[in-house]
C-alpha cells in the first residue's frame, strides 16, 4: 500500500512548521497543507490512502474535512475539542475569547504572545487576520469529538509532558470517543513536539504505520 503522509499545522503557524519532521520522513510520499495565515492557502488533493499527521489545532482542521482515503491519524499535541466543557477538561473559553477580542486591534501582539507561551517565533510574512480570527472562533466553539469517533480509523496521540498550552487532564482524554486510541507521552517535551523532538515523532509515526491494516 502506498500511503501518503498528509500534514496539517496548527493555529498561528504555516507549512514550514513541519520541515524538521518531513526531512526525516522524506522516504515517504508527503503532502503538506497551509491554512493561509501568512500567505497562500495550500490544500493538497490527496485521493489515495493517506495518514494524517496533525499538530495542535491542525487536528480540528483535519476533522472538519477528512480526506476520503484517510487510514489513520497521528495527532501531535492535538485535540478534537479545545475549550472546557462539563465533560471535557479543556482550556477555559475566556482565554480564546480574549485573543479574539484583541485580534482586530493588535494581531501581531496576539501572535507574539501566543508564540512566546510556546517557546517559538511567529512567522514574519503578511498576517491574514480574517483567517486567523475565523479559526480562533472554531477553536473556541468547535467540538469534533464525535466526528473523530465516527471516522472509525486508528488514532495515535503524541503529547509532551510539559506542554504549556494543554493541561494534563486534557492531554490524557483527547479522542476519548475514539475506540482504541493509542497514546504516547514524551517526558520533558512541550507543545512543539515536531520541532523539539522530530526524531521521536518520526519513530512513533513509523511504528504506528506498521500497525495499520
Amino acid at each position: 500500500m502506498s500511503l501518503t503522509l498528509l500534514f496539517h499545522h496548527g493555529w498561528g503557524f504555516d507549512a514550514s512548521f513541519w520541515t524538521p519532521l518531513t526531512q526525516i520522513l522524506s522516504d515517504m510520499p508527503q503532502a503538506v497543507d497551509d491554512a493561509g495565515y501568512f500567505g497562500a492557502t495550500i490544500a493538497p488533493a490527496v485521493t489515495g490512502p493517506c495518514l494524517a499527521i496533525t499538530h495542535s489545532f491542525g487536528t480540528m482542521r483535519l476533522l472538519a474535512a477528512p480526506p476520503p482515503g484517510l487510514m489513520g491519524i497521528v495527532a501531535i499535541s492535538g485535540f478534537d475539542r479545545f475549550t472546557r466543557a462539563e465533560d471535557c477538561p479543556g482550556v477555559a473559553d475566556r482565554v480564546v475569547s480574549r485573543m479574539i477580542g484583541a485580534m482586530a486591534q493588535a494581531p501581531e501582539t496576539v501572535l507574539a504572545d501566543f508564540h512566546t507561551t510556546l517557546g517559538s517565533t511567529a512567522p514574519t510574512a503578511d498576517v491574514n487576520v480574517d483567517r486567523l480570527l475565523a479559526d480562533l472562533q472554531i477553536m473556541r466553539d468547535g467540538d469534533f469529538r464525535f466526528v473523530a469517533g465516527a471516522l472509525d480509523v486508528p488514532v495515535l496521540s503524541l503529547q509532551g509532558d510539559r506542554d504549556p498550552l494543554l493541561p494534563m487532564p486534557m492531554r490524557e482524554t483527547v479522542f476519548a470517543a475514539t475506540t482504541g486510541v493509542m497514546r504516547r507521552n514524551h517526558p520533558g517535551a512541550g507543545h512543539l513536539l515536531p520541532r523539539e523532538e522530530p526524531a521521536w515523532c518520526a519513530d512513533a509515526i513509523r511504528s504506528f504505520i506498521a500497525t495499520l491494516p
